[in-house]
């Protein structure tokens, strides 16, 4: 038994330290075939035919070629909402559309990728996350072959990312405010969602009132400060890592650095063409903070 107990243990190490020096994709991308009219419509119908439930979609810049869809499912909301330290960021699956006339992609956010970068330590056993993200590549999949996209990191290296020294891991919340309660927290951002206060859009939104936790997919349409200022310069291609993320726990309303959320999914950014969007961060905290006001 003792034997026994020991070489399980022995295995069970060396399986975990094989997947930490994994390394994983931040995009996956297809090159569709045909014609990109009704496109977000097959979209939409294939991942609801797979589980996934549809929650949102908009045009990133205000670009009718550009199209983001958001979805999530039924045991993702129920594992991630569990993960104490916002987890629930991870709750939501992003497609993006380029819809070139000639070239039409499809991109997704690999989604293990975000589950080791969001949920980190919180989870033990990644395998129903690991079944949820094949499922949703699966999908991808059916329209045509998937490629990888972006720079890789070994998933060790995910669960305490931070783009280099003295940059904001994802603990390191930006505090957006504070209020006297969750029901208020949640009016208050859902009544300046739906003024477009500071040109922002919501494009989805999901709601635990049992374990009060909200997460608001909001676009940044402002056309000197948002996404029509950082996309051209950091990536287009990686469009489906937006719509930028507030989320309400409790009283506190919360969002990701913007240091530490544009470096994790434009990983292979160089310090010289991070330096261009420098001031984007800032001018992304303060949209959402105009949100919470």
């Amino acid at each position: 038994m003792k034997r026994t107990s020991f070489l399980s243990t022995l295995l069970t190490g060396i399986l975990c330290t094989v997947l930490q020096a994994q390394e994983v994709f931040p995009f996956y991308k297809v090159a569709v075939d045909g014609q990109t009219q009704m496109l977000s419509e097959q979209v939409k119908t294939r991942f609801e035919q797979a589980g996934f439930s549809f929650i949102g979609t908009y045009h990133p810049e205000g670009n009718p070629t550009f199209e983001v869809m958001a979805f999530t499912r039924d045991d993702l909301k129920k594992m991630t909402f569990s993960v104490q330290d916002r987890g629930a960021l991870a709750s939501v699956l992003k497609v993006g559309l380029i819809l070139d006339s000639n070239n039409p992609v499809m991109t997704i956010v690999n989604p293990i990728y975000m589950f080791y970068a969001y949920l980190r330590n919180g989870v033990k056993d990644y395998t129903p996350y690991k079944k949820i993200s094949d499922d949703f590549i699966r999908v991808l999949g059916s329209f045509g072959k998937p490629e990888p996209l972006g720079e890789t990191l070994k998933v060790d290296k995910l669960k305490k990312y931070h783009y280099m020294m003295g940059m904001p891991y994802f603990d390191d919340p930006v505090i957006l405010k504070t209020f006297y309660s969750f029901d208020q927290g949640l009016s208050v951002i859902r009544k300046n969602l739906s003024s477009g206060k500071s040109h922002t859009t919501k494009v989805y939104e999901i709601v635990d009132k049992n374990r009060k936790i909200a997460v608001f997919g909001v676009g940044l349409l402002d056309p000197e400060e948002g996404e029509k200022h950082f996309l051209p310069i950091i990536g287009e291609s990686h469009l489906a890592a937006m719509p930028y993320e507030i989320i309400l726990q409790g009283k506190e309303a919360t969002m990701l650095h913007g240091r530490f959320r544009f470096a994790l999914y434009w990983p292979g950014l160089t310090m010289k063409t991070f330096t261009k969007i420098m001031i984007s961060p800032g001018d992304v905290e303060d949209m959402l903070k105009t949100l919470t006001e």
